[in-house]
């Protein structure tokens, strides 16, 4: 086998050292301009009698009748992602840090999102950590921070890309590390229908990305070993 070539799987662009850059208003502002048209609630609960009307259900029956308002009121729950500004969380900041000059981590975050694909619930945990630079944010922050990206259909890998971003964007620490672990509906519940499947997802950012060392402590921490 000397000389032999070995083709590469898919030719043409090397492989990039770097994730690719989101676009800045995913995090810096609400998704939701205050002037982008939108159906009335009428509308939008008119939509879900037509739905009903799909799955061979009867909207007129007496347990259906509220349910178009209910569900309507429901999304303006669990999608109030849009309309908050992920950048107004992370802006105040705090200079009483003593020196520090390890990282902080806030573990166990708990989270619902809705997968894009299916609009069915994917839950789980987030774990965060940032190396701060003179000043640090409030903790509460970042769970504050993964509720907003969180009520938002998403997919877990764009969600883990998003807070690590914001993050980085916005404090500008010596480097973020993010890890999401969840369970998604879309497949443990339809499909092939494997509950209890866990999708682990991670982002690294600055010295988390550029020191193995620090990506093993902070998955040990993470770990809890």
């Amino acid at each position: 086998m000397d000389g032999a070539l070995i083709k590469p799987l898919r030719a043409g662009k090397p492989a990039e050292s770097r994730p690719a850059e989101l676009d800045p208003s995913e995090f810096l502002a609400a998704a939701v301009r205050a002037d982008q048209p939108r159906p009335s609630r009428a509308e939008a609960e008119a939509a879900v009698q037509i739905l009903l009307s799909y799955i061979g259900e009867n909207p007129d029956r007496e347990g259906l009748l509220d349910t178009p308002r209910r569900v309507v009121e429901a999304f303006d729950e669990l999608y109030q992602g849009y309309h908050q500004c992920p950048a107004e969380v992370l802006d105040r900041t705090f200079g009483e840090t003593a020196g520090y000059d390890d990282f902080v981590l806030v573990r166990d975050i708990e989270f619902t999102s809705q997968c894009e694909h299916h609009m069915m619930p994917f839950y789980g945990k987030a774990h965060i950590a940032y190396t701060p630079v003179e000043r640090v944010v409030g903790l509460s922050k970042l769970a504050r921070l993964t509720d907003i990206f969180a009520r938002r259909l998403q997919t877990q890998e764009h969600l883990t890309a998003q807070i690590a971003a914001a993050i980085d964007e916005i404090l500008k620490p010596r480097g973020v590390a993010v890890l999401i672990e969840a369970e998604h509906t879309c497949m443990s519940v339809r499909g092939v229908a494997k509950h209890g499947a866990t999708t682990f997802t991670s982002r690294y950012t600055g010295m988390f990305r550029d020191n193995p060392a620090e990506q093993s402590r902070f998955l040990s921490m993470v770990r809890g070993t």
